[in-house]
């Protein structure tokens, strides 16, 4: 397949006039599969030859056409995902769904690694230069303004996934993450508590602020008040969510469950609790948010919310192709916005908080 897009290519590019790939290797001294690892942001190229490389790209002003390979009738859609997440489990579900969709449709994926702080823009852009027709953004890029930024001024169609909100003219898909850690705080009030500990997630995240205002409105329809106390700063990574759970365990009067933000976080404060000689749930419910596959490989498995990641990765694909057919007919056409369904899985991480001797003698 990948041969038959080259020789669509060509003739386009013979038709128009403009500079191929293989002009860029005559120019640079190398051969084309160099060429396509320097676009690419492959590290086996030597420094100076990706900039011989660089050099060419821009003396002749080298850009893939993607629209020209459409025109010429190409059957394979090639999208691009960029990838950044500290959860490797959360990572996994969503290349699995991603992938899985891509071969039925016969969809070339090209996966990109992207981490922001990391020249974000630049890696964006060189995705771009390397032809694919749409590209999805999984979280935390989803909510990168530098790589979006990009997108949008290549007029890339692109679908961000799991983010409460999206530039006009790029595709979301999210649950309700708000209603999620809602329903989740609701359920622990029901069960007794009262003092609820909650690790946010990365600040720079918007679905980190969706999570944390549902657990201020389920606290605030029970009336009762808002300790900032009994809230700890997380990132989405196990190492945070181990440092946030010291901090609430350390509080005068630290909380009978904590809400983590996801499920990475929730199994480090299942370690802390365990190292501090602590029964879950006896004496500290956890509960996590994700389901993802970490939460039924500690023990006690998590009680949390399931956000369908898989689902959500296979729906951003479909978008994508459809956005494309539709932006093919109609450039102006709108992005659709898809929000999928979350559900409280209740597992063994939780209980009714334990009414102490002691507690019980005053």
């Amino acid at each position: 397949m990948s041969g038959d897009i080259r020789r669509v290519r060509g003739t386009g590019s013979r038709q128009t006039g403009a500079p191929t790939i293989a002009d860029v290797a005559q120019l640079a001294g190398v051969s084309t599969m160099t060429v396509s690892r320097v676009i690419n942001g492959e590290n086996n190229v030597r420094e100076a030859t990706r900039a011989a490389v660089r050099e060419a790209i821009q003396r002749l002003d080298y850009a893939p056409n993607r629209a020209a390979r459409s025109l010429a009738g190409a059957s394979q859609v090639r999208l691009g995902l960029l990838y950044s997440n500290p959860s490797e489990a959360y990572l996994s579900a969503f290349l699995l769904g991603s992938l899985d969709e891509a071969g039925r449709g016969d969809i070339q994926l090209v996966v990109q690694k992207c981490d922001p702080g990391e020249h974000e823009a630049e890696v964006a852009a060189r995705l771009v230069a390397s032809g694919v027709d749409g590209i999805i953004l999984p979280p935390p890029l989803c909510d990168s303004p530098l790589v979006l930024d990009v997108l949008l001024a290549a007029r890339v169609p692109t679908v961000v996934v799991a983010t409460s909100s999206s530039p006009a003219g790029i595709g979301r898909v999210s649950i309700d993450d708000r209603a999620a850690a809602r329903a989740m705080t609701a359920h622990l009030l029901a069960l007794g508590h009262q003092r609820i500990g909650f690790i946010t997630g990365n600040p720079n995240l918007t679905a980190s602020e969706e999570r944390l205002a549902g657990y201020r409105d389920a606290l605030a329809a029970a009336g009762l008040p808002q300790d900032e106390s009994l809230v700890a700063r997380g990132l989405f990574s196990y190492r945070s969510g181990l440092d946030a759970t010291e901090e609430l365990l350390d509080i005068a009067q630290p909380p009978s469950a904590i809400f983590a933000s996801n499920d990475d976080m929730a199994a480090a404060s299942v370690a802390v609790a365990h190292r501090r000689g602590l029964d879950v749930p006896g004496d500290l419910t956890v509960v996590g948010f994700d389901d993802s596959t970490l939460a039924t490989t500690i023990w006690p498995e998590l009680t949390t919310i399931h956000q369908p990641i898989a689902d959500m990765s296979r729906a951003a694909v479909q978008m994508l192709t459809q956005m494309l057919r539709a932006r093919r007919d109609d450039p102006s056409a709108s992005a659709p916005d898809l929000v999928l369904d979350h559900t409280l899985v209740r597992r063994q991480s939780d209980a009714a908080p334990r009414r102490r001797p002691g507690a019980r003698a005053r």
